[in-house]
């Protein structure tokens, strides 16, 4: 996994946070070893503003993958942040409940599943 985590803490310097300053990158690795890279994108009506974990699954689908094992989130702050809600949902889509999340904290990291992260997650048959 440090190999997610130096890839997430790497890309932190591409994100444009001028509002609040808070930098934050991610990297998701698809079932093939394949790794993507995004980092969170800020405009002034926060609502258009990307998320780091949608950045990196938007490439990824881009590229033709549906299938993942791993992520790793990272802040400069190296705060042990976790994906958003909304970042979650978006997830979900894509990954099982036991996909592993990465949460840099520094010198250490927490690891927890997505499940454990977004439980009772929206599904497609619940929306059939």
């Amino acid at each position: 996994m440090d190999e997610l985590i130096d890839a997430a803490r790497e890309v932190q310097d591409d994100a444009h946070v001028p509002y609040s300053d808070y930098p934050v990158g991610a990297a998701l690795r698809t079932a093939d070893g394949s790794v993507y890279v995004g980092c969170n994108i800020e405009n002034a009506n926060y609502s258009n503003s990307l998320h780091a974990e949608e950045v990196a699954i938007a490439e990824a689908v881009k590229e033709g993958h549906r299938e993942f094992d791993a992520l790793a989130v990272s802040s400069a702050r190296r705060d042990g942040v976790t994906p958003c809600g909304m970042c979650r949902q978006t997830l979900a889509e894509f990954c099982d409940d036991d996909l592993p999340v990465v949460c840099d904290e520094g010198d250490d990291t927490t690891t927890y599943t997505l499940g454990q992260l977004l439980p009772d997650t929206i599904t497609e048959e619940m929306l059939e």
